[in-house]
C-alpha cells in the first residue's frame, strides 16, 4: 500500500515514516503544502495522512482543492486540533477519518485499514469475490479455500485489480502501484504478472481491454 504523508514537523515525520515502513507500508513523505501533488492521481496513493498547520497554506485548503477535482482518495486528516470545529470542518470538507495528536501508531495503521476497505467497498479485512478470498494485510490469498503461492507482485496486482471488481484498471495505474518508490514497471512486465496471475487464479477471471487495462472478475 502507498502513502502520502503531508507533515510539518520533523520528529514525528520521521517516526511515523519509520512505522509505517515497519509494517509494510511504502510512502512518499511532503513537509511543505506547496509540495503536495497540485492533483491527486487516483492510481498512485491508496491514501493521504494530512496534517492540518502547514508552513505555506492550511491543510485544510489542499483538502478543499482536491475533492474540488473530484479526487476520491481517503484522506485521513492528523492534527493537534482538537476543537469540534476543526473536526467537523475536516469532515465536512471531505477528510474520511480526523485523528488528533498524539496518537499511537497502531490506531493510526486501524483507520489506515479501515479508511481503504470502505474505498474498495469491502467490510472487513477478508475480501470475497466469488471463490476467491484475499486479505491484504496477511498478505493471503485463496481459491476455494486453498492457498494461493503468489509472487509480491502478483498479490499487489491481485489486490489492486480486486478493489473494484469489474472496473476496468489502466495498464498505467498498475505499473505505478507496483513500484511506487521507483520507474513504473514497463507493459512488458505488467503483462507478464498478469499471465502469471492467470495461471494461478484461472484465465476467465482476469478481462483484459485492448490498449486499456484488466478487471478482475468476481465470479
Amino acid at each position: 500500500m502507498h502513502l502520502l504523508l503531508i507533515e510539518d514537523d520533523l520528529d514525528l515525520g520521521s517516526a511515523l515514516l519509520a512505522a509505517l515502513r515497519l509494517h509494510g507500508f511504502s510512502v512518499e513523505w511532503q513537509r511543505r503544502a506547496d509540495a503536495a501533488p497540485l492533483q491527486l492521481d487516483p492510481g498512485l496513493f491508496d491514501c493521504v495522512l494530512l496534517d492540518l498547520n502547514l508552513a505555506t497554506h492550511s491543510g485544510f485548503e489542499l483538502l478543499a482543492r482536491w475533492r474540488r477535482q473530484g479526487a476520491s482518495t481517503p484522506i485521513i486528516v492528523i492534527t493537534a486540533r482538537t476543537s469540534l470545529d476543526d473536526k467537523l470542518a475536516g469532515l465536512d470538507g471531505g477528510a474520511d477519518d480526523f485523528l488528533v495528536k498524539p496518537f499511537a501508531p497502531e490506531e493510526l495503521l486501524s483507520r489506515i485499514r479501515a479508511v481503504v476497505r470502505r474505498s474498495a467497498r469491502q467490510a472487513s479485512e477478508r475480501w470475497r469475490l466469488g471463490e476467491l478470498e484475499i486479505e491484504p494485510r496477511l498478505h493471503e490469498a485463496r481459491l476455494a479455500g486453498e492457498p494461493l503461492e503468489l509472487s509480491p507482485r502478483e498479490f499487489q496486482l491481485l489486490v489492486e485489480l480486486a478493489r473494484e471488481p469489474g472496473v476496468v484498471v489502466p495498464k498505467r495505474q498498475l505499473a505505478q502501484k507496483l513500484e511506487p518508490l521507483g520507474d513504473a514497471l514497463n507493459y512488458a512486465a505488467i503483462e507478464m504478472h498478469v499471465f502469471n496471475l492467470r495461471r494461478k487464479i484461472g484465465a476467465e477471471r482476469v478481462r483484459t481491454v485492448r490498449g486499456v487495462g484488466y478487471a478482475l472478475n468476481a465470479a
